[in-house]
């Protein structure tokens, strides 16, 4: 099998519109988590999220491809050439036929959905703009993505919830390593900040109406973000040939189904994943330093999670880092993952791990080094990306310092 590694990264959300901007505010341990700013908020009983403030599409985008791009897809498009700028890869003859785009989405063009459910019941209007389909499909993104840069290889959309970036990744991870494909464009966008995507999560009661707090013993639920995470995968050999800044190398990935419950985690599904990432990416449980956990601010998310990594890592657990950045950029459901991997990398790459901010009382249920508050110096050379989804489907990535 062929080694995979991590030549471009590029992302949209709450903390930042770059990568840097990103790392910036992780490092600060500043909140992204703000007064939601949309249509009949006053209606809403959640008033906060992450959201993208300050994006002005009209300005990266010209008129024709604005009827064509919903918000998610927008947010794609902007993660995906910062990543393929950073990687300095151009597409075309065999390399562009090869070459392909993975993404995680859960909502897709929620936004669209949003405003023609309004025009049609609200305003009562007949017609719905005839781009309406293309532009809410959850395929959008990807394939933007690949017309945008030429990509012509294996190219499709992941929907498992919260679990989709993860998923996604994984995908272009196993295509990259199997050699089907030289190098993939992976990760998620998400947009679900309208009205109509709130309210629906209003009504599983599992929201904060104030902040997100991970591990917390005073944690009340979690916080809707936005934005795209987009990396480039490539294999290894290639990018050392051209000489490519590596920020990451792929080690392993696991996927497990709870099979239990369409909304309670499982420990044992959990621990699953984690387990079979470790054994995919033929390392010990000692290896690893860091765990950028799911950790939604829920209760029976995050003390799940807990439970699962100390079955997994036994007394290495006390010796582990584990944080969340949902507190930061709140949770992008099907984009989360993706803009999550990003502390992988700064850990890896720059030595710094990401905190769990908002963090206030200790929970005897949640008894793991959370890095909280503060962002900590520590060596890294094994990081491992968690995502467990609604619908009992889990996703863990493992990555190496290289």
């Amino acid at each position: 099998m062929k080694r995979v590694v991590i030549t471009g990264a590029g992302t949209i959300n709450a903390l930042g519109q770059t990568v840097a901007e990103t790392f910036e505010a992780m490092k600060e341990g500043r909140c992204g988590i703000g007064p939601l700013e949309m249509k009949d908020v006053d209606r809403l009983a959640i008033k906060i999220g992450g959201q993208v403030k300050g994006f002005e599409a009209e300005g990266r985008f010209n008129r024709q491809q604005m009827a064509l791009y919903d918000r998610f897809t927008q947010f794609a498009l902007v993660a995906a050439r910062e990543a393929i700028a950073q990687s300095g890869l151009e597409f075309s003859g065999e390399m562009a036929a090869k070459s392909g785009v993975v993404l995680g989405t859960s909502g897709g063009g929620m936004q669209t959905l949003d405003e023609n459910y309004r025009s049609v019941y609200e305003d009562g209007k007949n017609r719905v703009h005839p781009f309406v389909v293309p532009k809410l499909m959850n395929n959008a993104a990807a394939s933007h993505v690949s017309m945008e840069f030429n990509l012509k290889g294996p190219s499709f959309t992941v929907a498992t919830a919260c679990a989709s970036s993860n998923h996604a990744m994984s995908q272009a991870f196993q295509l990259v390593r199997s050699g089907v494909a030289p190098v993939m464009i992976s990760g998620g966008s998400e947009s679900m900040l309208c009205f109509g995507g709130i309210k629906a999560w209003e009504g599983l009661r599992v929201m904060s109406k104030d902040a997100c707090r991970p591990f917390s013993a005073n944690r009340n639920g979690m916080v809707q973000g936005e934005g795209a995470g987009v990396f480039v995968f490539e294999e290894y050999e290639h990018a050392r040939a051209r000489g490519a800044d590596i920020l990451a190398e792929v080690i392993g990935f696991a996927m497990s189904s709870d099979a239990a419950d369409i909304v309670m985690p499982s420990k044992q599904g959990a621990a699953r994943a984690i387990s079979g990432a470790l054994s995919d990416a033929r390392i010990n449980a000692e290896d690893v330093g860091y765990i950028n956990a799911h950790g939604t601010g829920t209760a029976a998310n995050d003390k799940t999670e807990c439970a699962a990594v100390a079955d997994v890592f036994g007394p290495h657990a006390d010796s582990l880092m584990i944080s969340s950045t949902k507190s930061m950029h709140g949770h992008l459901i099907g984009g989360t993952g993706a803009v999550e991997l990003l502390a992988c990398i700064m850990a890896l790459r720059e030595g710094i791990v990401a905190p769990t901010i908002g963090y206030e009382e200790p929970d005897p249920e949640c008894a793991l080094d959370v890095v909280p508050n503060t962002a900590r110096e520590a060596k890294v050379d094994v990081a491992l990306s968690n995502a467990f989804a609604f619908g009992g489907l889990n996703a863990v990535l493992a990555l190496r310092k290289v």
